[in-house]
């Protein structure tokens, strides 16, 4: 899954598109390299990002959306928003998923309006409203508290009949530093679940803290924890660097298949 951002301030500049002819030509280059799926976001999620209104990030998204469906009609894209109202302008445009950095929690309506329309929809952990989402709860046990969470979620999903579901455990949202690695050593355990698993943590300042790097310097450490990921049962890998990334599938792949033991 390829990272393109509609916004002025992500956290990598390289994922920032501000206007079509860019986003094209870096949606292009994505493809090339092997993205089976393209995530646009009008909304950054950075530590300290103000929020922006629901009607300035459809501005940015939805001219990207119908753009990214006309120049590749069948490109799966993704529109990672928590906003029921832009969710449903993005499908409506053209969006076949629907990425939820809130986890159902952050808008009225959510679950049922997936379950209604049948939208692919990614399941993602985090605690509060927008403006809590970096801040670090009381968990007793972190990867057990994330595990019912979203077991619990899960299940009301489908009690109302949701069927296409990724789970995504939130990686740098309401979880410190430890956490974050506690819940990647764990990965596996989410496999239980019977869902497949996104890993976002592409340049995320849970490499930048342990390394001393910036997001530009961070892809060597991207890499590493991409396979650790990988090993752990993680099906997508949502990232800035779609070439490497691709070059990781294939050598864990390779390496599975002579034995190398998969923990999921």
């Amino acid at each position: 899954m390829g990272i393109l951002n509609a916004t002025p301030d992500s956290f990598f500049s390289a994922s920032r598109v501000s206007v079509i002819d860019d986003c094209l030509a870096l949606a292009s280059h994505m493809v090339e390299e092997g993205a089976s799926i393209l995530d646009i976001g009008g909304h950054s999620t950075r530590p300290d990002a103000q929020a922006v209104s629901a009607q300035e990030e459809q501005d940015r998204v939805l001219p990207v959306v119908e753009a990214l469906r006309k120049a590749f009609p069948k490109m799966c894209l993704s529109v990672d928003t928590y906003r029921l109202s832009v969710a449903q302008a993005a499908i409506q445009a053209g969006a076949d998923w629907f990425n939820d950095v809130g986890g159902g929690q952050m808008d009225e309506g959510i679950f049922e309006w997936v379950a209604e329309n049948q939208v692919p929809y990614i399941l993602t952990h985090s605690v509060g409203a927008f403006s809590q989402v970096h801040q670090v709860p009381n968990y007793q046990y972190v990867v057990e508290d994330v595990w019912l969470d979203m077991a619990k979620k899960i299940q009301t999903l489908r009690s109302l009949g949701a069927k296409d579901l990724v789970l995504d455990p939130g990686f740098g949202f309401s979880k410190s530093l430890d956490q974050n690695y506690q819940l990647l050593a764990q990965l596996h355990q989410f496999t239980r679940l019977g869902l497949p698993l996104l890993v976002g943590i592409s340049r995320k300042s849970m490499i930048q803290k342990v390394l001393g790097t910036k997001a530009e310097q961070s892809l060597n450490g991207t890499t590493v924890l991409h396979t650790v990921a990988l090993q752990q049962g993680a099906h997508i890998l949502r990232v800035h660097d779609v070439n490497e990334a691709r070059q990781i599938i294939q050598l864990v792949k390779k390496l599975q298949e002579n034995g190398l033991p998969n923990l999921s």
